[in-house]
This record gives structure tokens, C-alpha cells and sequence, in this order.
């Protein structure tokens, strides 16, 4: 069944399933605080971080069994093996989180500010 269509960001959000909401609401609140200068953007039906006119930092993704934290390829590569060393499933750019553990905030949140980190020294967009 395709994701409904999101309206908004905020809609984006109202319109998870109950299972979902908790952890994408730590993410969502995790972001806020990791770089209160990102907008929240909907693209591509989903809530991306974003800096300057178009320079996405980070999306959140829900799925059916878990939710992910979706970096740029290239920054993400040197922070994989961070994620598996912590017990966490690392794809091309993302951590998958799932609904029955957790949110590793403290990790999430070292990603994330090691990100804004990136893009404050290179402006290194997606």
C-alpha cells in the first residue's frame, strides 16, 4: 500500500501510525536540537533538515517495521562501522532503527552534529 500523501511536515507526522510515532518523534526532536538552524522540509513525502536554499543535512524515513536516519552516501561511509559497532543495521547512508528498540539518541545525535559539522566547514550539500 502506497504512503499516503503528506500535506505538510506536520502532517507528515500526524499521519503515522501509532507504532511509528514515538520514534519519529525523537528523531524529529533530535534534529531540532542538533541544529536549530535546519528548516524542515517535506521532499519526497518525507521531513528533510535543511540549510541554505536546498542543502538537505538529513531525512527521516518511516517503514512498516522500523524507521531510518538518511545521510548523504558519502558523509555516512565514514560513520558506518560507528553504527554497527553499536548494534544497529547500516545501509547505503542510513541507520535502520526499529520500532522494538530504542532510539540510539545518543548515536542520532552524534551523527547528526558531526553532519552539521560537515556542512558548516564545507557547505557540503546531499
Amino acid at each position: 500500500m502506497p504512503m499516503p500523501r503528506r500535506a505538510s511536515v506536520d502532517d507528515y507526522f500526524a499521519q503515522l501510525e501509532a507504532h511509528q510515532r514515538p520514534h519519529l518523534e525523537r528523531l524529529r526532536e533530535l534534529s531540532r536540537e542538533a541544529d536549530p538552524q535546519a528548516r524542515e522540509e517535506l521532499k519526497w513525502n518525507l521531513p528533510n533538515y535543511v540549510r541554505g536554499e536546498h542543502d538537505r543535512l538529513w531525512m527521516l524515513q518511516n517503514f512498516k517495521a522500523h524507521c531510518s536516519l538518511r545521510f548523504p552516501p558519502r558523509f555516512f561511509t565514514a560513520h558506518r562501522q560507528q553504527v554497527q559497532d553499536a548494534g544497529f543495521e547500516a545501509g547505503e547512508g542510513f541507520i535502520k532503527l526499529p520500532y522494538e528498540l530504542a532510539v540510539p539518541a545518543q548515536l542520532c545525535r552524534s551523527l547528526m552534529l558531526a553532519r552539521v559539522a560537515e556542512y558548516e566547514s564545507s557547505g557540503a550539500g546531499w
